[in-house]
């Protein structure tokens, strides 16, 4: 799979060149300042895009000694990197069109670049979808945030699209300057969230939606010899989960029954959750506290009557002590 989302991402850096050439046709008719900032987060799709393939090269290469955990990491450099990018184009296009506000211009030809526009803009849409859906699939941080990118280049440009033909039909050209600098403003706010969710992954922060489905799927195959889970932690690297977690069991059982049954679990999350998965699991044995908790029926050495049996949520499995009822 990763092969083909290389694939993938080499199509989508064919199309943005192609794009940003008719896109930068539009500004040449037109004089448009409104079209150029389009024009020029064209040249930011392209620098992004081709940094996300070399960066998706780099997180499927296979572990070495240097890189225990694999080069997954890559991929929030990546999204970093592409976001500092856009908020540096939207920088630049604010101060293009404060000048042209004070300098005004001609507008051009202003028909033809609504068309050229309209078809760009539909082309960035539907490519930024495939994407977004496609990384969300196979969990590509890259892909997501070049689609997402894509998504918010159309959306503006669809805002643009509204202004430029209002500038048609009124004939208010002031208004070319007015939409480059708000259009200007989306794109840093766009850069700076890419960063922000970069610097969120490096830092390893929780990603909430990947452990509830994580404790969505150790709820529905959970067994009565797992009287608790908890510290349950997840960091993603790229396309590649590392999960800890520690689980609580019998105090009697052997080393091997122990084995056994943390095995059980490792196998079955990686069964239901069948993306490159590493899974370490801690074992520990039941104190009497845990009798209130515990659905094994058959236990000679139990020292307190089951009272509840607790329900698994998120914020319960990531504390790091054992539970009670």
């Amino acid at each position: 799979m990763p092969h083909k989302l290389k694939y993938i991402l080499a199509q989508t850096l064919i199309i943005s060149i192609i794009l940003m050439l008719i896109k930068f046709w539009a500004y040449f008719i037109t004089k448009s300042d409104a079209i150029l900032t389009d024009a020029l987060e064209s040249i930011i799709n392209i620098l992004a895009g081709s940094f996300a393939l070399f960066s998706l090269y780099l997180a499927n290469l296979p572990k070495d000694e240097n890189h225990p955990y694999g080069h997954g990491k890559i991929e929030f450099l990546s999204v970093g990197f592409e976001g500092g990018l856009i908020a540096l184009a939207g920088l630049s296009m604010i101060v293009k069109s404060i000048h042209s506000f004070i300098y005004p211009h001609k507008i051009e030809e202003l028909l033809l670049g609504i068309i050229l526009t309209i078809i760009s803009t539909l082309i960035n849409f539907l490519l930024g979808y495939y994407l977004v859906f496609v990384g969300k699939k196979q969990r590509s941080m890259t892909m997501q945030a070049d689609g997402h990118h894509l998504q918010s280049d159309a959306y503006s440009s669809f805002g643009l699209l509204l202004g430029l033909l209002l500038m048609h039909f009124t004939g208010l050209h002031w208004l070319d300057s007015f939409l480059a600098a708000s259009f200007a403003i989306f794109i840093i706010y766009t850069g700076i969230s890419l960063v922000r969710k970069a610097t969120s992954g490096v830092m390893d922060e929780a990603n909430l939606p990947l452990l509830n489905e994580v404790v969505k799927i150790l709820n529905e195959n959970r067994e009565q010899s797992w009287i608790d889970i908890h510290n349950l932690r997840i960091i993603q690297y790229g396309q590649h989960l590392h999960i800890d977690t520690h689980i609580t069991l019998p105090h009697y059982w052997d080393l091997e029954k122990t084995h056994n049954e943390v095995k059980k679990l490792e196998a079955m999350m990686l069964v239901k959750h069948p993306q490159k998965t590493e899974m370490f699991v801690h074992a520990d044995p039941c104190l009497p506290t845990s009798c209130a908790i515990c659905q094994i029926g058959n236990c000679e050495v139990r020292q307190k009557k089951f009272m509840q049996k607790l329900e698994w949520t998120t914020e319960s499995l990531l504390k790091n002590e054992k539970h009670q009822a």
